[in-house]
């Protein structure tokens, strides 16, 4: 149930559609792209959720308030922000939407469609929210079995009869870098950010089952796994899927339209209502988690508000922007997620290493003082083109790309962050030996 809980949480709407268009843009390359996109799609969330479990965190402000207290506060709000009411919630419905009504609606009742379609979605959201015991016996228990059933009939008929071979050409990034650009595709499904916010209702949920400290992490590791494993055996279907496709699909505009023509040309009219059910429940057991961790861990920086308060507010504004169309939200979180995962991969690696270590302050402060100039550039670099081609920034993503080992690929966070974590254990560890040192000769 715990494992069930764990997977429900974060695989939603990008976990679905974005494995799908990966592999029509990897093609014959798509085993080594798809094994990128299992590390960051599958390994980072996993590692997530054990930094909040191992440190004893209850949240994310918690877990990075060795860096700073405003930093931990600014660092919270930027990733429920983004995971939350701007980007990630409104996607899940948004995508719900698309796949699952608009089919079926005429063009020109597209705006009340979604209007009705959303404001159900997250009402549904907010009541299920409210009733935080019941949490893991909604998700665990029941959403999760019929979404699963559903996508293994898929499987189960779309590799009994695939649709071609594997050896299509692939695009130019999948060419020659193919596992990076899975990796850095993984970053759309934001999952090793979220487990970061998600963490908090998953440690609250399990300690309702009575588990505490030794016996949690134990069981967070072990159910951990387990989901992680699920997860990526279905990232490597949806993926063959993709790769499949192309012997009768064109490359799609994206995962969503290419998983729903996959899906019609073995169900035709009835499975694209199949399709629709099955994002559905996806993507409302995750809408379900990111409201309710975004409630508590507001309530616990300004708890002046209450939590339902802040609940309200979430989904209110997660309705508002859901409205503005999955294509819009997609375009609009890419710089962010460049951003956001360089630092929230850091922090997960201090804090699996050394946050038990009485020097791991030092630690802290420097691997995100050394990943923070990276992950600007990086989210400046993928802004649109009217940021990129303005002189200044221009001529300074040019020299980063040109200096900065990995930087041309997405990387360039990669070495300073490990720059950083290596400078900050060795200074740490001085300062620590120097006091003890002075204490021994008092």
């Amino acid at each position: 149930m715990v494992s069930s809980l764990i997977f429900g949480m974060f695989f939603g709407s990008g976990n679905l559609i974005f494995p799908v268009h990966l592999g029509q843009m990897a093609g014959g390359h798509w085993f080594t792209a798809a094994l990128g996109f299992a590390i960051s799609g599958s390994l980072f969330p996993l590692l997530a959720i054990l930094a909040v479990v191992v440190t004893k965190s209850d949240g994310l402000y918690d877990l990075a308030k060795p860096v700073g207290r405003h930093y931990a506060a600014l660092f919270l709000i930027l990733v429920h922000l983004t995971i939350g009411p701007f980007f990630g919630t409104p996607r899940t419905a948004a995508t719900a939407y698309e796949m699952a009504l608009q089919p079926f609606l005429p063009k020109r009742f597209d705006t009340v469609g979604m209007l009705v379609f959303t404001g159900l979605f997250f009402g549904a959201a907010y009541l299920l929210a409210t009733h935080q015991n019941n949490l893991v016996k909604v998700v665990g228990k029941y959403l999760n079995a019929g979404f699963l059933t559903m996508l293994a009939i898929i499987f189960v008929v779309a590799f009994i009869n695939p649709m071609g071979g594997l050896d299509h050409a692939a695009t130019t990034a999948y060419q020659s870098n193919a596992t990076i650009s899975g990796f850095l595709e993984g970053y759309n499904t934001v999952d090793a950010v979220a487990l970061l916010a998600l963490s908090v209702t998953f440690v609250h949920a399990v300690r309702g089952l009575g588990y505490h400290d030794r016996e949690l992490t134990k069981l967070t590791a072990k159910a951990g796994t387990l989901s992680i494993v699920l997860e990526i055996l279905i990232y490597f279907g949806l993926v063959l899927l993709g790769a499949f496709s192309l012997s009768k699909l064109t490359l799609s505009a994206n995962g969503a339209v290419a998983l729903s023509q996959i899906v019609g040309h073995y169900f035709t009219r009835f499975g694209t209502a199949f399709l629709g059910v099955l994002v559905t429940l996806g993507v409302f057991t995750t809408a379900l988690g990111l409201v309710t961790s975004f409630a508590q861990d507001f309530h616990k920086l300004f708890p002046k508000v209450s939590y339902l308060n802040w609940l309200r507010v979430t989904t209110f504004v997660s309705f508002l922007v859901a409205n503005a169309g999955l294509n819009t939200i997609i375009a609009w979180s890419l710089p962010v997620l460049m951003l956001l995962y360089p630092l929230s991969l850091a922090l997960i690696l201090v804090s699996l290493t050394v946050a038990k270590r009485p020097y791991a302050g030092i630690v802290y402060k420097l691997t995100i003082a050394f990943t923070v100039v990276p992950a600007v550039l990086d989210m400046l670099a993928n802004s649109p083109q009217v940021v990129t081609s303005f002189g200044p920034v221009a001529s300074v993503l040019n020299f980063y790309h040109q200096v900065v080992t990995f930087a041309s690929l997405g990387l360039g966070w990669l070495v300073p962050t490990f720059v950083g974590f290596v400078l900050g254990i060795v200074w740490g560890h001085l300062r620590w030996a120097s006091e003890q040192s002075t204490v021994v000769e008092k």
